[in-house]
């Protein structure tokens, strides 16, 4: 696929996350996907294999969140196989703690799905707001 084409499926699955629906991009991640979420936080570390970032990270994301992760892209850099997503959680924990996150991801595609994932976020939030992982 192109940039543009890389792009455009990426802007696509924002498009959904921001209501609410996650599908698109749980689609998107490749079997072998390797997702690293920056940092020293006890979520900081290579989600190694599509199974591992849905049951050690978005699972337990999930239990922690009061409803859906709503996420907002709000711009997007394409270079050869390389799309770069800046985004704006507004979330808050069950526990009533106010979770809006500011994120960079840097994904890279093969055949349109993500293959590699980079996460640059306010890890001190993460510390803060959320509980380990279980």
């Amino acid at each position: 696929m192109t940039a543009a084409e890389n792009k455009g499926l990426l802007q696509h699955v924002f498009t959904e996350v921001a209501k609410g629906n996650s599908r698109p991009f749980i689609e998107a991640l490749a079997d072998d996907v390797n997702w690293t979420v920056i940092g020293s936080t006890a979520w900081s570390r290579t989600y190694e294999g599509k199974q591992s970032v849905l049951d050690d990270l978005l699972r337990p994301l999930s239990k922690q969140l009061h409803g859906r992760n709503i996420i907002t892209a709000r711009r997007f850099v394409a270079e050869d196989d390389h799309v770069v997503v800046e985004g704006r959680g507004r979330n808050s924990t069950v526990a009533g703690v106010r979770y809006h996150n500011e994120y960079c991801w840097v994904f890279r595609l093969v055949d349109g799905r993500v293959h590699e994932l980079t996460e640059y976020t306010d890890t001190q939030l993460i510390a803060t707001a959320l509980q380990a992982p279980d």
